[in-house]
């Protein structure tokens, strides 16, 4: 597989300045040698890191294609770790197409789905967990999800679960030495000393662990309703947090007839919020199926933000909408204070879904907005930041893995207590090794890789 050269768009399709060709393998050189024309004579090929200017020649058509840079990068100085040729074209879709055909009909094959980051783990570049964290740089849509992912980018991560791997190949080889030569001078097996390797290795698997829902969050965003009866200032408050008027905002009851859906940075957090029709009672057919579309919203929701309106006070439509989201976790808001002062409404709203907090605002005139964005990223995180370090997990697959090797090491610990056997407690360090390598790459079969770059883009 390495022994071929790949060949991509690796910018996005469109009109734009600049489109790039990639490629990268044995034969990057070469291929774009056949195509490339330099504006100075110049044996280009031996140079390292440099940007060429010329032009893209087919070279059977006899025309010029494009005017362009190629820059030129050896092995092993490189994203891949081989040669790669980058063609820096005019960023509009033909010119590239017709340029990377030249480059395939000259010898290269069309790259898989993140076969360019692939090859750099293949290669020794990155380990695993640094290259899926390739990903989540380029989909960060906040600076902390950025942040994060650039910290697992730079292997702050995998130098965590690399430590924990070498312990418990540590304790492997220990117990695998006392199985084979009980009689030898080797160290001998302590119950309780390997007990405590093993409680400091649980701890540390915890730890991880525990930055998991964290992690997930800003790698994935939170999916958030703003929910309520008709009118009572939904879609107001989505454009009062969007800072722009996204929604249609009346008087009249029933405008929001269908889901809209924006992506908003509160707090660094990467919140999907989701403006709803008013849930209520109507005969109005298409106004049913928007409410429809509320409630399955609500039970798919990560947080729910509940509007009430200070004005009407708190009715039927209210109590049933309370009991439909009584499950969920989230906000209740009082909107429109600015017109009505109401203690009493306030005293029964505190009753009203005890574990949820309350907060004041008129979306009116934009007050209490603040508060509620701190609330909403207190109650999302719990308090909890990014560590400094970037060791966070983010990753279902991480986190799977981690839990894995959590379960061995406790049943290693219990087979400790129990007197088990040498080779039972073997088996157990050793699987917790290879659940941990599992995430950083030493431990890995094809079918994982295939499906772990089957999400990246085409040219990554």
């Amino acid at each position: 597989m390495l022994d071929d050269t790949i060949a991509a768009i690796s910018t996005p399709l469109g009109e734009g300045g600049i489109g790039i060709i990639r490629i990268s393998g044995p034969q990057a050189v070469d291929i774009a040698a056949k195509i490339f024309r330099p504006a100075k004579q110049q044996k280009w090929q031996q140079k390292n890191f440099q940007l060429i200017y010329g032009h893209v020649y087919d070279p059977d058509a006899l025309i010029v294609v494009d005017e362009v840079l190629l820059s030129i990068m050896r092995a092993p100085h490189t994203y891949t770790k081989e040669d790669i040729i980058e063609i820096n074209c005019h960023g509009g879709i033909i010119p590239l197409q017709k340029t990377l055909e030249l480059v395939l009909r000259m010898g290269a094959r069309m790259a898989e789905p993140g076969e360019f980051t692939k090859r750099a783990f293949l290669n020794g570049r990155l380990d695993l967990a640094q290259a899926e964290s390739v990903i989540d740089v380029i989909r960060a849509s906040t600076e902390s999800a950025l942040r994060l992912a650039m910290g697992q980018l730079s292997g702050a991560l995998s130098q965590k679960l690399n430590e924990i791997q070498q312990e418990l190949l540590s304790l492997t080889a220990l117990i695998e030495a006392n199985i084979d030569f009980p009689e030898d001078e080797v160290d001998e097996y302590n119950p309780a000393q390997i007990r405590g390797r093993i409680g400091q290795l649980i701890s540390a698997v915890e730890e991880l662990l525990k930055s998991a829902d964290t992690g997930k969050i800003y790698r994935e965003g939170v999916s958030t309703v703003i929910a309520g009866k008709p009118n009572v200032g939904k879609s107001s408050l989505l454009n009062v947090l969007l800072r722009e008027k996204r929604a249609i905002v009346t008087d009249i009851p029933g405008t929001t007839r269908d889901l809209i859906e924006e992506i908003l940075n509160i707090g660094g957090l990467p919140i999907k919020i989701i403006d709803t029709a008013g849930i209520r009672e109507t005969r109005d057919i298409i106004e049913q199926m928007g409410v429809q579309k509320t409630r399955e919203s609500i039970n798919k929701a990560d947080l729910i933000i509940l509007v009430f309106d200070a004005t009407a006070g708190y009715e039927d439509e209210d109590r049933r909408i309370v009991e439909l989201v009584r499950e969920k976790k989230g906000v209740k808001v009082l909107n429109k204070v600015d017109i009505v002062d109401d203690e009493e409404m306030r005293k029964l709203l505190h009753e009203v879904l005890p574990g949820w907090p309350l907060v004041e605002i008129s979306a009116l005139l934009e007050t209490g907005i603040e508060k509620l964005e701190k609330t909403i990223v207190r109650l999302v995180t719990g308090g909890r930041d990014i560590p400094r370090n970037g060791a966070i997990i983010s990753n279902v697959r991480h986190k799977n893995q981690l839990q894995k090797a959590l379960d061995h090491l406790r049943q290693a610990e219990q087979a400790i207590r129990e007197g088990a056997t040498l080779d039972l407690l073997a088996v157990d360090i050793r699987a917790a090794w290879e659940a941990v390598g599992e995430i950083t790459g030493t431990v890995v079969t094809e079918n994982i890789l295939d499906k772990i770059f089957a999400d990246f883009c085409i040219g990554k």
